[in-house]
């Protein structure tokens, strides 16, 4: 028996470890070091206590989901492919990329390597081709190359998109000044507007072109962070902020015309707050408005914590999202500017703390704020950018493509090796999914660099009869000749 005691003493004084949970101790209890002092002296070491306390102020408020504005998210990363590998293809001279380039751009597609790039092209057969050239290179094994470009009516499209931001170029221009106007220091890096320039409206090549075509508004200048866009002069028409919304704490139309003897929050349907919270927004909006536009930072001074501060960041935030062409941006986009903009470093939890104003979607890989009052109830723009107009036309030649694939697999025919016949959605990890950097270098775009009757459609006349319109590069958004360039 005493053999058999010592067999197992060791594992009585082998340490253990015991969580104990707690959902109602404080955070940093003050006796906690104590208690554990005493009992660790107590087991000599060899019995560790663990204790786990939770708090529900940490949590994180939870978000009621709104599906008449998750359903625009849905949409747009539907069409991320085509968008993105349309910047590649219009960023060069000739509009198309041989696939042993685009075979490299993976990351930026966000396609993953099982996927077959080419199967992936041939979903859209009404916005891309592929057709062969013949190889310049010396060393290549093989007579021609496969590439990849857009068909006539894509670049139609494309064509009367570009035209129409030329048109609205001092519109473009107004919301560039706003901006700047907005910061504190009246300056912002250019490398920052990129990640709004797409939910702007701006053109691929704003930089070189938009940047310098108004010199009395603002100009580019060199600083230690790189290349900036700095005010020229204030415009004073200009810095007039949205108009409060009426909606916001406006009772609904009564039968009887007397006061309420409560105060009145209006919130969308299915989103029931609790009564703190409520009382929180009721007594926000009855703050006085703060206009964010300021000439002198000076002139606004809040406690970064104070409630002030909170009302002018909502303005703020309210204002850079009245510009979007959708009403609409990434949450990681307006971080991008806590400094500029002189935001909290917790922007994602104020925007969910004010369901009234804004709406964070946590579709997607990024989660995605809305305002709230740019929409109605169905989740439909109240007012629709003309800009707009290219993009509905875009998702019409995506249903055109999907119905041909559909109609040709019906005939018993397959649709190159790809028998899938919903959308593809993919995962999007890219930082920089604006596309307006220049993924390739010009050495190497010249090596496959060809005459345009050289060029020899896979597909021959089953192309040529479904596509009868011009090309894109006679085309603009007023039926004048205008020449399509690369960025």
């Amino acid at each position: 028996m005493a053999t058999a005691f010592q067999s197992s003493f060791p594992q009585i004084l082998k340490p253990t470890s015991t969580t104990l949970h707690s959902n109602f101790l404080p955070l940093n209890p003050p006796s906690l070091k104590s208690i554990l002092t005493s009992t660790t002296k107590t087991l000599k070491s060899n019995h560790r206590i663990l204790i786990k306390c939770s708090s529900t102020s940490t949590r994180s408020k939870k978000i009621i989901k709104y599906p008449s504005l998750d359903k625009h998210i849905i949409k747009q990363n539907k069409i991320r492919f085509i968008q993105k590998l349309k910047t590649l293809l219009l960023s060069k001279p000739k509009h198309y990329i041989p696939l042993k380039i685009l075979s490299k751009c993976r990351s930026y597609l966000s396609l993953p390597r099982p996927r077959s790039l080419l199967s992936m092209i041939y979903r859209y057969p009404t916005i891309f081709q592929v057709f062969r050239i013949p190889s310049s290179s010396p060393s290549s094994s093989y007579n021609e190359q496969v590439c990849i470009g857009l068909t006539p009516e894509a670049s139609t499209l494309f064509a009367q998109e570009l035209g129409l931001k030329v048109t609205i170029s001092s519109t473009l221009a107004n919301k560039l000044q706003k901006l700047i106007m907005l910061s504190s220091h009246k300056r912002l890096l250019l490398d920052k507007l990129v990640h709004l320039a797409n939910d702007l409206g701006l053109p691929p090549n704003f930089r070189s072109r938009l940047c310098n075509d108004y010199p009395d508004r603002f100009k580019t200048v060199q600083t230690s962070y790189g290349r900036a866009l700095e005010l020229v002069s204030w415009d004073p028409k200009l810095a007039i902020p949205l108009p409060s919304s009426p909606n916001a704490q406006s009772p609904p139309d009564l039968i009887v015309d007397r006061p309420l003897k409560f105060k009145y929050l209006r919130l969308r349907k299915g989103l029931n707050l609790k009564r703190k919270h409520r009382e929180f927004l009721i007594s926000f909006g009855e703050l006085p408005e703060v206009n964010p536009y300021c000439e002198d930072i000076g002139e606004v001074a809040f406690s970064p914590e104070s409630i002030e501060a909170e009302k002018r960041s909502c303005a703020l935030v309210r204002e850079v999202l009245g510009m979007m062409v959708e009403k609409k941006t990434l949450v990681d986009h307006l971080t991008h500017f806590r400094k500029d903009f002189n935001l909290s470093n917790k922007v994602r939890g104020m925007l969910v703390r004010h369901p009234e104003l804004f709406y964070v979607s946590k579709k997607g890989q990024r989660d995605s704020v809305f305002l709230v009052e740019g929409y109605d109830d169905k989740g439909k723009l109240l007012e629709k950018d003309e800009l707009l107009l290219a993009k509905e036309r875009l998702m019409e030649l995506v249903r055109e493509g999907k119905k041909m694939r559909r109609d040709i697999r019906r005939n018993g025919d397959s649709v190159n090796n790809d028998d899938s016949d919903g959308d593809y959605e993919y995962e999007d990890d890219s930082e920089d999914e604006d596309g307006f950097e220049n993924l390739f270098e010009e050495d190497e775009w010249e090596e496959f660099t060809v005459e345009d009757d050289e060029l020899v459609v896979l597909g021959g006349e089953a192309d040529e009869r479904f596509w009868s319109v011009e090309p894109a590069a006679s085309v603009n958004a007023d039926g004048a000749s205008v020449s399509l360039e690369h960025w």
